[in-house]
Order: structure tokens, then C-alpha cells, then sequence
């Protein structure tokens, strides 16, 4: 009987110490994991930045082709120049410096595609100084019209854009008088920065924006649109053409381009047809669209940057867009 407590005393510390020993190796195990966390956002942080490094080494090499192009064009950006050639999927194992843990293998590769930002419409263009230009606004009623949307809607665009300018109220030309939007209420409307920035506008919606898409854009200025490089609907726009014949505009230039302005406005007057009144075109484009996919080993990275290409042929990135 003697003997009982020495034995409950034995098995308390039996078991006292089963709980430290499970206490201890639950801690080591916490250690372990919150070591490998860190460890593994250490090393998706050093992915993030190389994939930035790799889009900024792609983006780099469209500035120099866009340099070369210019010197190569003679004044006009046509849809074979060398820009818009895609960059197929191209593996970059060899040139990204990384640590390998025991022979790992990894993927990492960069694929693009350059567009030309003036082949499709700027909404920038749609007012100047605060004024509505009459010209702009029937250019986007017809384009509009041509992606079976509703045409009224130009005007409110317009006024939007108008209103969210900041600057003098001088008369532009191509305005007319009486046609200086009023700021409503006590702010200022928001600024159109990108095409799904008009869902902000009643009368838009999803869909709208899918159709309107690949045929407007918001550049930070007003620019005139690159003939050589637009596809049909916007062509249209332009002018009185219909769709059906700017698509045999648009295949014409597989043969040929527009050097200078005039002979797109001769091609024009050949068919009785002209332009749209107080809206100016151009043959050469000095804004681009570069579109990349930047892959390293489990990261990606796609991306949209606009690029600005200047009569003296330096070029700058204006803005960089994840998606």
C-alpha cells in the first residue's frame, strides 16, 4: 500500500513530461513554419521584382525598335512596320540570375505584342479648354453607330471630358460659341484615364465597354489618328465612308500606305467622299501600346504600357497597367 503514491508520483511525471515534450516540439514546429513563410515571402518578393526587372528589359527593347522605325518610316507608322511584329514566347533561363536548390528547373520567359494607340480613337479629343468641339463629337457618334451603340451618348462623353478639364476657357478652334459646359454641383466630374472609366456614365455598361474596347482610348493629350494603322470602324468615323468600304480601304494598304496626308484625302476625293469637317488626321503615330507576359518559375506578370515617341525619336513610358 506503501508504494501507491510513489507510483501515482511516477506517472504524474511521466505525463508532465509527455506535455512539455509535445509543448516543446509544437513550439519548434511554429518556429519551423513561420521560418518557412518568411523564407517563402522573401523569395515571391525577389519574383516580383525580377519579373518587373524583365518587363522593364522588354519595354526597353520596343523604345529602341520604336527609335529605328522612325528613322526607317521616313515620317509615316504603317500596320507591317517592324513595331508590330509579336514577340513570340521566348525563354530567358539563361539571362535571369537566380539560385538553384539542388538542380531545380524553372520556366521563365517574356512574350509582347505592340499596338498602335493612334489607330484607335482618343476621347481626349472630344474637348479642348473646356470646350466641346462639334467635329470630335460626330466622329464619335458615327463610331458609336458603327459598334451598334447608342450615338446620343457622344455628346455626354464630351461634356464629361469638357467639364474635368482644368485650365482656360478660350475658345478653341472648331468650337462654337454657346457650347462651354457648365460644371453641375460643387466638384469636379472624374477624369477619363481608361475606356472603363465611362461606366461612370449612365447609358454604359459592360458590354459597351467590351465593344468599345480595341477602337478608343484615353491618351494624356489630344492626337489625330494614324490613317495607315485604323482599323475600318473608326476609318468609317473619320469620315463619310461607310464600314464596308473602309474595309477595302483598310485592305488596300496590305499593297500600299499613306506617306502624307494629301494622298489619303486624294484616295477620298477619288471616291466623292471627304473627311469630317474640323477633324485632322495623321500618317505617323507617337503613341504605342505594348502589351507583355513576363513568366519566372511560379510568378506572372501581364501587363499593358502606353509608350510616347517624340518627333526627335526619344521615347518614354507614360504609364504602366497590371491586369
Amino acid at each position: 500500500m506503501s508504494r501507491r503514491p510513489g507510483i501515482r508520483q511516477r506517472g504524474v511525471a511521466v505525463v508532465t513530461a509527455l506535455l512539455l515534450t509535445t509543448l516543446a516540439v509544437a513550439i519548434v514546429a511554429s518556429l519551423f513554419w513561420q521560418q518557412q513563410v518568411q523564407v517563402r515571402s522573401m523569395e515571391n518578393q525577389r519574383l516580383h521584382f525580377q519579373t518587373r526587372w524583365i518587363l522593364r528589359g522588354g519595354l526597353d527593347l520596343v523604345r529602341l525598335v520604336l527609335r529605328q522605325d522612325l528613322v526607317d518610316s521616313h515620317g509615316s507608322t504603317r500596320a507591317d512596320g517592324i513595331w508590330a511584329t509579336p514577340l513570340a514566347e521566348t525563354r530567358l533561363d539563361q539571362f535571369v540570375e537566380r539560385e538553384r536548390i539542388q538542380n531545380e528547373s524553372f520556366d521563365a520567359t517574356i512574350a509582347g505584342q505592340t499596338y498602335d494607340a493612334q489607330s484607335r480613337y482618343n476621347l481626349a479629343n472630344l474637348a479642348l479648354n473646356r470646350y466641346v468641339l462639334p467635329g470630335q463629337v460626330t466622329v464619335f457618334q458615327r463610331l458609336l453607330q458603327n459598334l451598334q451603340l447608342n450615338p446620343s451618348l457622344a455628346q455626354t462623353v464630351a461634356e464629361q471630358v469638357a467639364r474635368s478639364q482644368v485650365g482656360s476657357t478660350t475658345a478653341p478652334a472648331g468650337s462654337l460659341p454657346g457650347q462651354l459646359p457648365v460644371p453641375g454641383g460643387n466638384g469636379q466630374p472624374m477624369e477619363l484615364v481608361r475606356v472603363e472609366d465611362l461606366l461612370s456614365i449612365s447609358g454604359f455598361n459592360q458590354a459597351a465597354i467590351e465593344k468599345l474596347r480595341d477602337f478608343v482610348i484615353v491618351l494624356p493629350e489630344g492626337s489625330q489618328v494614324n490613317v495607315n494603322t485604323a482599323p475600318a470602324e473608326v476609318l468609317s468615323a473619320l469620315t463619310d465612308l461607310s464600314v464596308s468600304e473602309a474595309q477595302s480601304l483598310v485592305g488596300s494598304r496590305k499593297r500600299s500606305f499613306y506617306g502624307r496626308v494629301d494622298e489619303f484625302d486624294n484616295y477620298l476625293k477619288a471616291s466623292g467622299k471627304k473627311r469630317i469637317q474640323n477633324v485632322e488626321v495623321a500618317v505617323l503615330s507617337n503613341y504605342f501600346l505594348v502589351l507583355s507576359r513576363v513568366r519566372l518559375d511560379r510568378a506572372e506578370l501581364v501587363s499593358w504600357a502606353l509608350v510616347k515617341r517624340e518627333p526627335t525619336g526619344k521615347t518614354s513610358i507614360v504609364w504602366i497597367r497590371e491586369i
